[in-house]
């Protein structure tokens, strides 16, 4: 069935027993592709149903659907002609694995960061009457999201302004799902009649009318009519807000979906929610057992669900692994996350001291200035957040940590390129963020090593707040000893290899990169050292000058944005008569990077080793 669908509006021609059929071959070919590419699976498993209802109902793309996070989209783009490109999703030169609105008209927006569908839906609606197009704004978002400050931002301003948004809370916590019931599906049956809402519609309109006692009458009636659906189904915050309340529905019954959301776009009440039920990892037996585990996942085996092990400890491992063993003699040491635990590495702390990691959900504001205050009273909180979810925190950063100099030790997860996830979730701002921000310490570990040395120095640093950048991935085997350490002198740089044509001064990932530049250089007689920055503030700028002193010619390596890295940094730091020794600064340029392979996107923007000798041999023959 699958192969003949080729567009949404094809759906519209099946009756819903072939619809459920077809939700059985999509979530199929989701896991086949999956499990060799690696993804979200668990969340686009789980809205398998939904999706195709949502497209069986209103005319997209049209009526526009926005997927907050998006991570859970892979049905809608195989049902939205990206059937044979999904093949290659989240590779080089395939498919996004989120909404992108270059890639199709189906996708509304470009959505990576959570709780940002209802701001988008509300200004489609608005849009739409000042257009005065009859458009439909669906936004789906998840019970984690809905949480987060943006989100109830959203909802406040939707309930003043009343605009025809329809709201689908995809709930797959199951903390409710005891609601889905008899009594329950009665009352949606009830509340969703076209018939019911034109008499109420009426009823309180006449009621209002009545002279002295009408707006008293109808408030009680509001009232006991919000009573009644309070003691059924938990809607009762939204109706406070303003937003009409419908649920909870179970979101793999395609009968009661296409029921509930057809009768509900027919209704003209305002804005609309309607809680839809779904379990994560529907329809694949491991990531149903562990939808923590298959949130994103890189490739694994289908039939077993198990993942290759490298047999290197990550370096969030090596976090969530020191902070353990550092809280089993500091007992002020607490740790802090915004909905990642298990990515931050944070788990293994919270099995041995569960009431020392506070995870405050999907609000890294919230986590920043928590932290902050956790520090005031003597606290030592280390914060984890991966780096492109810290650009949600910038204002917390300058103003409740740095300005007061709040000793948090804040822990920068997947900094620098991340590979398949794309524009969304590259780490490439960290660094002209924290760097501009007074009172930080800002250190990058090129290694696990020095990322465990770190974090024993940054636990008893009260001074200020202490930054550490760290990237994705592995950074040593797992015979590296996390009880011990040794001793870190943070502002001082370290010099690997020494060499008097060109200095490579790295940081962070791009150490490694630099060590084997220098033996490509070697072969084209050319000798380098290799300074491993350490420190991006303070910068080592004696250490610094005396090695260019000491070159022919220097560049700067990092995992970041040219602009505003470390590179410029360096350069406008140094004495004068230094500067006409720089080459260039190695980096990212000023445009969004987009997926694929990490080791593919170095070299096509010229930071592997292979391209820099080139780049520096080209210089050099110009200068």
């Amino acid at each position: 069935m699958l192969e003949n669908l080729k567009k949404p509006s094809d759906l519209k021609k099946l009756k819903i027993s072939d619809l459920e059929e077809l939700a059985a071959e999509i979530r199929d070919y989701i896991i086949d592709v999956i499990s060799v590419n690696g993804g979200h699976i668990a969340s686009s498993l789980g809205v398998v149903e939904l999706t195709l209802a949502l497209h069986y109902v209103f005319n997209t793309p049209k009526d526009k659907i926005i997927w907050d996070v998006g991570h859970q989209c892979y049905a809608h783009k195989i049902i939205t002609g990206r059937k044979d490109d999904f093949k290659n999703i989240r590779k080089s030169g395939g498919i996004s694995g989120f909404p992108k609105i270059t890639e199709s008209e189906y996708d509304a927006y470009c959505t990576g960061h959570s709780s940002t569908s209802l701001s988008l839906a509300v200004g489609e609606a608005v849009a739409n009457e000042f257009n005065k197009s009859g458009n439909r704004v669906i936004a789906v978002i998840g019970d984690g999201s809905i949480g987060a400050g943006m989100a109830f931002e959203a909802l406040n301003h939707i309930g003043h302004l009343k605009k025809d948004v329809i709201i689908i809370l995809n709930d797959n916590e199951h903390s409710i799902s005891r609601n889905v019931g008899a009594l329950s599906g009665y009352l949606m049956k009830l509340i969703t009649d076209p018939l019911y809402n034109k008499m109420r519609k009426r009823s309180f309109n006449w009621i209002k009318k009545i002279p002295r006692y009408g707006d008293r009458i109808t408030g009680l009636l509001y009232r006991i009519e919000e009573s009644l659906k309070g003691v059924i189904v938990p809607g009762i915050l939204f109706e406070e807000l303003g937003i009409r309340y419908f649920g909870p529905v179970d979101g793999h019954n395609l009968d009661s979906l296409i029921s509930v959301l057809s009768r509900i776009k027919e209704i003209n009440l305002g804005p609309k929610i309607i809680h839809v039920i779904t379990k994560k990892g529907k329809g694949y037996k491991p990531a149903e057992k562990d939808p923590q585990k298959f949130h994103g996942i890189g490739p694994f085996d289908k039939n077993t669900g198990e993942t290759v092990n490298n047999n290197k400890l990550s370096y969030s491992e090596i976090v969530g692994k020191t902070l353990a063993h550092m809280a089993s003699y500091d007992k002020k040491l607490v740790a802090v996350t915004a909905a990642m635990k298990t990515g931050t590495g944070l788990a293994e702390l919270e099995k041995k001291a569960p009431e020392r990691v506070f995870d405050v959900g999907i609000a890294e504001q919230h986590a920043v200035t928590f932290a902050a205050a956790l520090a005031s009273r003597g606290l030592k909180p280390f914060v984890s957040i991966y780096s492109t979810f810290l650009q949600r925190a910038v204002d917390q950063l300058i103003h409740d940590v740095g300005i007061m100099r709040m000793p948090i030790r804040l822990l920068i997860d997947r900094a620098g390129i991340v590979g398949d996830d794309g524009e969304t979730h590259h780490g490439l701002f960290d660094i002209s963020i924290i760097k501009n921000i007074p009172n930080f310490l800002f250190l990058a570990p090129s290694n696990g090593e020095e990322l465990r040395d770190m974090l024993y120095y940054a636990l008893n640093y009260n001074e200020g707040p202490v930054a550490i950048r760290f990237p994705r991935g592995s950074a040593m085997d797992n015979s590296l000893e996390l009880d011990k350490h040794n001793d870190f002198i943070p502002g001082k740089i370290r010099s690997l290899k020494n060499g008097n044509d060109v200095a490579l001064f790295a940081i962070g990932d791009m150490v490694e990169i630099a060590l084997d530049l220098r033996e490509l250089l070697k072969e084209n007689q050319i000798e380098s050292s290799v300074i491993n920055v350490l420190t991006i503030k303070p910068l080592d700028k004696n250490g610094i000058e005396r090695i260019i002193a000491g070159s022919r010619y220097f560049i700067t390596m990092e995992n970041g944005m040219v602009s505003g890295g470390v590179g410029e940094f360096i350069v406008s730091n140094i004495h004068q008569n230094l500067k006409n020794k720089f080459l260039f600064a190695s980096g990212f340029p000023d445009e969004f990077i987009t997926h694929g392979r990490i080791d593919e996107l170095l070299k096509k923007y010229s930071m592997d080793a292979e391209s820099l000798k080139n780049r520096i041999l080209n210089s050099i023959k110009g200068s």
